[in-house]
């Protein structure tokens, strides 16, 4: 299992919300760059971006920071927020994105996550972001009355190779993440799964490690290393420690490491589940 730096993007500046309320706002730092490079200093291994009025407008709004945060780091970025369409997605992956997440697309166009899934494979994550276990789409502002783990096996059938769940009741809450629901989304699927919300201390990220048999490979931290209740070079020792070489998942741009449709659940215990 690998930890993995959020850094949300709203008004160009670098942010973290309470529940996903755009009312309830904590900004970090006005170089949502600077930020990301202190984190890859830090050991990071990758990347979570968040284009946060994107996500609620349904298009790109931050490009120039997104530009150049790209440029400022070494190491693989996966991003959301806003992306709706083929074109937004290709336009992601030309200017050095290395996984684009589907959130809302996933959920009202099925076509569009199919199509990209075809076109950019090993490319593209899926997003399930969970209020009661129901999803929730644009931007967290709108409850769709889907249950997210019959998403899930959905969008594990159109082709999706990575899916990032969060329990959004968890998120900037530092109450813990919801191990149950974790553990149920990871053993719903075949295919890899990071998760999000609620990631708060060395001991969430202990708790996490025994997911990964499960297909957990990946854990979201945001307030928490902003505010200082985890420290992020010790949480990644504690990861890497739990995890061995199943971190290879996210090695770019090997289809093989992405847990495919078809290819079946990956061994845990295994880089390469065709080995």
């Amino acid at each position: 299992m690998i930890v993995i730096p959020a850094v949300d993007i709203k008004d160009g500046k670098c942010v973290r919300l309470f529940q996903g309320d755009m009312a309830r706002i904590t900004v970090f730092s006005d170089d949502p760059a600077e930020m990301a490079a202190r984190w890859e200093r830090a050991g990071a291994e990758r990347l979570h971006v968040v284009d946060l009025d994107g996500a609620v407008h349904g298009s790109l709004k931050n490009r120039r920071a997104i530009e150049r945060l790209l440029r400022e780091v070494s190491i693989p970025v996966q991003l959301g927020g806003g992306v709706r369409t083929l074109d937004t997605i290709e336009f992601y992956l030309e200017l050095g994105v290395q996984q684009v997440i589907l959130g809302t697309a996933a959920q009202k166009t099925p076509e569009v996550l199919r199509e990209a899934c075809r076109r950019f494979r090993g490319r593209i994550a899926a997003g399930i972001d969970a209020r009661n276990g129901y999803v929730a789409v644009e931007g967290w502002t709108e409850d769709t009355g889907e249950d997210a783990f019959q998403m899930a096996r959905r969008l594990e059938e159109t082709g999706v190779g990575l899916l990032i769940y969060t329990d959004i009741a968890r998120d900037g809450m530092r109450s813990g993440p919801n191990l149950e629901s974790t553990r149920r989304m990871c053993r719903t699927v075949q295919i890899p799964v990071v998760c999000a919300g609620g990631v708060t201390n060395l001991d969430d990220i202990r708790n996490l490690t025994e997911l990964e048999p499960d297909g957990l490979v990946g854990a979201i931290t945001g307030r928490a290393i902003y505010e200082g209740t985890l420290d992020l070079v010790s949480a990644i020792e504690l990861a890497r420690a739990g995890g061995g070489s199943v971190r290879r998942i996210y090695q770019p741009v090997d289809k093989r490491y992405f847990g495919q449709a078809g290819a079946g659940r990956w061994d845990a215990g295994r880089a390469n589940p065709e080995e």
